[in-house]
């Protein structure tokens, strides 16, 4: 019982947030990238008490743990990690695109998960959930500098 209601909590699907903003790039700029956890559902750490009634009238706290992270960049693929990347000038999490063109980018996550009851200590639950994040369109532009006489 306690490994499906571990399966039916309402897990948050990580999103990513892209440096520089506006999900458009430069070929041959830095770019950053960080995992967010939006508000909706539960991420790690975050504590979800499914219904006693479906857990024979136990009051049950479940946990979902970051076990990692994959990144999907597109031109590359970055992990399993536990690194959440970062935004510009320190994150850890960093492609240059070589080429122009729209780059399809996301986030995965694997989360295992702990329970306890009545406030005991926390056990591990077998098993994990591995959610596919959303995918994001980023653009990839080159730019052409010129120089001009008066």
């Amino acid at each position: 019982m306690i490994r499906q209601a571990f399966r039916d909590t309402d897990f948050t699907k990580p999103t990513v947030n892209i440096q520089p903003e506006g999900d458009v790039t430069l070929v041959n700029l830095p770019t950053y990238f960080q995992v967010q956890f939006p508000e909706a559902g539960f991420g790690p750490d975050e504590i979800d008490r499914p219904d006693p009634a479906t857990l024979l009238g136990h009051r049950v706290e479940i946990r979902p743990r970051l076990e990692s992270v994959t990144y999907r960049l597109g031109e590359r693929t970055l992990g399993p990690t536990t690194d959440l990347g970062g935004p510009y000038p320190d994150g850890s999490v960093v492609q240059t695109y070589t080429r122009p063109g729209q780059q399809q980018v996301r986030v995965d996550i694997v989360y295992t998960g702990q329970f306890r009851v009545g406030g005991s200590g926390w056990i591990d639950i077998p098993g994990e959930v591995d959610l596919q994040g959303d995918p994001v369109t980023l653009t990839v532009r080159e730019a052409k500098a010129r120089l001009y006489g008066s």
